[in-house]
Parts: C-alpha cells; structure tokens; sequence
C-alpha cells in the first residue's frame, strides 16, 4: 500500500466524519461561550503605552480584566486587587490635559497624568459622581445627590453651589398680629434678648453660606451642567403624567418560585413626561426659566393633522412643546448651547441659551414630518465646541447625517462631509485640528475609522480590513485600539498606529476550536431595486447543491442593520441559516424599509405605515429569489 493511498484514506476518513457532524437547534442554542469570549470594554492606561480590556478566554463565571503592553507584545490578567489601580476608561480632563478626574464606586480620584500618581479626594457613604474641573483647574466641580458642590485640589475646602428642595415653596404661615406686637415689645423693654437675637444672627450668618434654596415641586432633577468659570448652571426637572400607567409584564422564572410583576415602558400613544429647563445665575443668585418662544417652527402643526381633522382647524393656533438637552458650556465659559427637540419629534434646533437672561437662539432648525434621528442626531446627539467661536453638531437635512460647523460670528454653517453615506461617531483632537470620524463611507456594510481636517477636504481612511472596526483612542492619540469583526469571523482586539497606512497588530485570539471546526459561511452581499426603485441591501446564503426550496428571514428591532459585512448580533440566526443551507435552502437577509445605516429615507420608510414598504421590500425579495435563484415560488418560507 503506497503512502500516497494511505494520505488519501485518512484524508476521506477525516472529511467523512466532518460531514457527519451536522448542525442542530439545539448546538446553535447552546450558552455562545462554546464559540469563545469576544473582548469587551476597551480602554487605555493613561501613558498611552497599554490597552485595558475585559476577556474570558477561559470561560469562566465572570469576564476579568486583561491588559496588553504594546511595548513587550504580552497580555496579562489582573488580579482583582489591582482593578481600581487602572484609571477610569470614562473621566475628565483639564483644560491642558495633564490631570483628569473621575468618580469610582462614589469616591472622586485625580490622577496626575505627568506622574501617573492618584489621589482619592473623597471617602463617603454618599455617592460623589460626575466631576469636572473650574476652569483654572483650582477646583473639582461635581454631584452628590440633588447639589452641585466644588472641592479644592490643592486647600480642600469643599463648597456647596445648590440647594435643591424636592418640595413645593409653600408660602410662610401668616403671622398673627397680636403675638408679633408681644414679640417685639419684649425685644424692646429687655436688652438681653436684644443681644441674643444679634448673637443668634451673627451666628447663623457664619455657620452656611447664603445659597438661594431652588424648589423642585415634586418633580425629578436631571441635566445639570456647570460652567466652568462657575458662573451659571442648568438643570431640568422631569414631571411625570398623573395617573400614568406602565405595562406589566409577569415574570415566571426567578429564585422565588412566585410570580413576580417586571414594570415595562408605557403604552404607545400615553401621556408623556414633560421636561422644564432652567438657568441658575449663581452670580446674581437668580433663576431663568428657558423659554421656547423665539424658536422657528414652533407654531408650524405637522401635516399628519390633516388627515384626522377639518383643514380649517388645523390652521387654528398651534404650538409644540420642546424639550432640552445635551447642554453645553464653551471651553471658557462664555457661550452654552443646547439641543432642542419638540415632544413630536419632528423638529431639532441647535440653540443658544444667553447666560444672563435665559434667552433663547436658534442656530440652525431641522425638521422632518416624520421624525427626527439618524446617527448622531438622536436624543443626546453630537455637539461640541472647537473654541470659543465655532461648533460642531450633525445634521440629516441631505437626507444623510453628516457633520457641520457652526461660526458664532459668521451666524453661518458649513457642512464638511456630504454623500450617500453616513457619519456615525465624532471626536475632536487634542489639538483641535482634526476630526475623529466612525462612518459607512467605504459601504453601507463597513464601517472604518477616519481623520478629516477641521477646515475641510477629503476624508482620510485609517483602517483598511474588510468589516466594522469600533475604535478606542489611545490619550496620546498616537494609536488606536479596535474591535474588528467579519461576517465569519466574530469580534477581536487589534491595535495599531493612528494613521493611514499602519498595519494592524491583533491582540486576541478568542474563538473556541470547536467554533473553527465548522466551515462558517461568508454570505454574498447583494443588492436588487425594489418594486418603487429603492435599491436593498441583502444577504444571501447559498447552497452547493439547491432544492429550489428558500427561506427570508426578517430581523427584529425596527432601526437595525443586518445585510453588512460584520459579525451578526443575531449570531444564532446566522448560525441557524448555515443549517438550512446545509440543507439545500436558499437563505435571504434583507436589510428592508426602516432599517440603519441607509439615510433618511430608508430609515423613514414606514412611517405611519407599518406593513407597508418593509412587507413590499420581502415580496420583492421573494420575487428576486424566483428569478435570480431559481427557487419554486410555492417553496418560499419567511421568519
């Protein structure tokens, strides 16, 4: 028997026992650490020199925290009793960048970054969270329950700027005539209780500062932002609708072995919450309510109107209400600007609120008669300052997201991308002249890291591999630090220099032998126009040998993507459609009317018609695979 016969049969003996390991339900099903644990959760030490990051390469219990040095090339996991030694992936730098401050498990820390030394500013049952620094840097500003409070870095006197009353101002009791006329005659004839009162005066002059209290009426505080000179502040107050009901939802499986009730969202279509914003004029110790009457558009009803009730009603007077947020203060201080969005979603203003008298300017109105979102401009939504005069926000009036900058002293914009394409994240450099930018640019199914001047011109392409890359900033912004998947491959860790051309270092190696042991398949990304010429995006699994038989599977979740080129969040949907192509079925994964990552009039396309475009798209589809693929259309199955 030759060598060669020998190689052949253990060669077919191999692929035989590899075929007989088919896919089950009940294989796909199983808890996903058999695939392997993808990297979580990245972020940077402070020296810019290791990269810090949740893993569970060992599939135990819990993910632990593993560190990468880029210098040596070495993962290791930390123990536990050195977690709180890392820093904080989230905190706040100083103007110059050399202290940043955060807030871990309550207590407040300020990490030298020169020296990478630490020191803990506070050590309380209370919580302390969402610090800041004054603008000279003296100080720490930050929350501890409903009050703002600053403490000195460096003397360590801890003040209070806020007095927040949860409670209603109810008036002080009438006073009785007759006990204030015995009162002050008794004041009159002994002088004793002439120098007690003084005394008393005195001493509760020295003993708190005059803060001016500032009642809530019951309603919740949310949104306070500082300035930084310590000047001002805004807060919000939430108030809930009376009588307001919430879903129930009974919850079967628990330690208890009862039947527990979960609280679930509203009903659509319920009274909503409204929200008041305001200015604290800490100077001159005064409050601003911010008003909304100098906004555009705000007396414009929206045309869906027309269909319920008489034209001429409609051109009754009309008002929107508005609600703030995502406030922001200058670099120093001199100007905040907040986001408006009207309560039917419909309208969002860029606004300037003036400090001195809670006045209210539009900077630029975007509206859409079916509502306002896409990446970036949802609620909280990108806005920040490049310096004192100029802005960056993003805006969908194209019908894509893309960034703009605002010139306070121009009162004009200018867009700095446009195109079929979306702006996905925004980050502004250290030094101001370069924007940091997540965007589909390349395709709708990839998404690549990006740097783009701050005056302009083309965008310059930093990662280069085939799928989505979600990307950690080093401090030093002289590297990044990336999560990439593929539509095979699952999420991985990578690093490499920030800038175009640098070659990608993958750090982890997270997925399982027995996950490689099945031939995942890359599905092909299609592309076909639908019945009214909208192009979609799909898709598709193919089998060896087809039965002619196909199924379409229709992801959840409304404003999602899925015909991309990245691992799946719906891994085990995936998985199962590897089954049925191993069972000759055709597999089509369409990305229909109303799904992310194609503009706003994908992402519109139900509006107000659910069933609509988003069924037509799938009957297209249907159509595609009876011509394209040769499927029986009487064989055609849908999930």
């Amino acid at each position: 028997m030759n060598k060669f016969y020998i190689v052949f049969c253990l060669f077919l003996i191999s692929n035989l026992g590899f075929a007989q390991k088919k896919l089950t339900v009940d294989y796909i099903m199983r808890d996903p650490k058999w695939m392997g644990t993808s990297p979580t959760e990245i972020f940077w030490s402070e020296n810019s020199r290791k990269i810090n990051f949740k893993w569970n390469p060992d599939n135990k219990v819990l993910d632990s925290i593993y560190t990468y040095d880029i210098s040596t090339a070495k993962i290791i996991a930390l123990p536990k009793t050195e977690y709180s030694k890392l820093g904080a992936e989230y905190g706040v730098f100083n103007i110059d960048k050399t202290k940043k401050t955060y807030s871990s498990k309550g207590d407040l820390f300020l990490l030298d970054v020169n020296t990478n030394s630490l020191k803990k500013l506070t050590a309380t049952v209370e919580r302390e969270f969402n610090p800041g620094f004054s603008l000279d840097g003296q100080k720490i500003i930050f929350q501890k329950g409903s009050d703002i409070f600053t403490i000195g870095i460096y003397d360590g006197i801890l003040s209070q700027l806020t007095d927040f009353d949860k409670g209603a101002n109810k008036p002080s009791p009438k006073v009785n005539i007759s006990e204030k006329w015995l009162e002050d005659q008794q004041l009159d004839l002994f002088d004793v209780l002439q120098d007690r009162k003084r005394k008393s005066d005195l001493s509760k002059t020295n003993e708190k500062p005059n803060i001016k209290k500032i009642f809530l009426d019951d309603n919740r505080l949310s949104n306070i932002e500082v300035n930084p000179i310590l000047k001002t502040l805004v807060y919000s107050t939430i108030e809930s609708p009376k009588n307001a009901k919430n879903s129930i939802v009974p919850n079967y499986v628990n330690s208890s072995g009862y039947t527990e009730e979960l609280s679930a969202r509203s009903k659509v279509g319920s009274p909503q919450s409204s929200v008041l914003s305001f200015l604290y004029h800490i100077k001159k110790d005064t409050v601003f309510k911010i008003n909304t009457k100098d906004l555009p558009g705000l007396k414009v009803a929206p045309l869906f109107l027309l269909d319920y009730l008489k034209k001429d009603s409609v051109l009754k007077p009309y008002s929107k209400k508005v609600n703030f947020s995502n406030f922001t203060f200058s670099p120093l201080g001199s100007r905040l600007v907040c986001t408006g969005r009207s309560e039917d979603n419909k309208d969002r203003w860029i606004i300037e609120v003036d400090q001195e008298t809670g006045k209210v300017t539009s900077l630029d109105h975007q509206h859409d008669e079916a509502w306002i979102c896409g990446p970036g401009i949802g609620f909280g939504g990108t806005f920040g300052f490049i310096d004192e005069s100029k802005a960056y926000f993003q805006s969908e009036e194209t019908g894509y997201s893309h960034l703009y900058i605002y010139d306070f002293d121009t009162k004009t914009k200018k867009a700095l991308t446009s195109g079929k394409f979306e702006i996905q994240r925004v980050s502004l450099s250290k030094d101001k002249k370069t924007f940091f930018i997540h965007s589909n640019k390349e395709h709708p199914g990839e998404q690549h890291f990006y740097h783009l001047n701050v005056a302009g011109g083309d965008m310059v392409k930093i990662t280069q591999m085939v799928g989505a890359h979600e990307v950690t900033l080093s401090p030093d912004e002289k590297f990044i630090a990336f999560r990439y998947s593929y539509s095979n491959k699952p999420w991985e860790l990578y690093f490499q220099e920030n800038k175009a051309g640098a070659s990608p270092v993958q750090i982890t190696n997270s997925i399982s032998q027995e996950f490689k042991e099945y031939p995942w398949r890359d599905p092909k990304i299609i592309t076909f126009n639908a019945s009214d010429g909208q192009e979609i995006f799909g898709r598709v699994y193919q089998p060896a040998k087809s039965n002619k038989k196909a199924v379409i599977f229709v992801h959840g979740a409304g404003y999602l993507q899925n015909a991309h080129k990245w691992w799946s969040s719906y891994f085990r949907e995936y998985m199962f459609h590897n089954l049925l192509t191993d069972l000759g079925y055709t597999v089509l994964d369409i990305d229909y009317r109303a799904s992310a990552g194609y503009g706003r009039d994908v992402r519109t396309g139900i509006y107000r018609h659910m069933g609509g475009k988003d069924l037509s798209d799938h009957v297209d589809a249907a159509d595609l695979l009876i011509k394209k693929y040769g499927i029986d259309k009487n064989k055609i199955g849908i999930y």
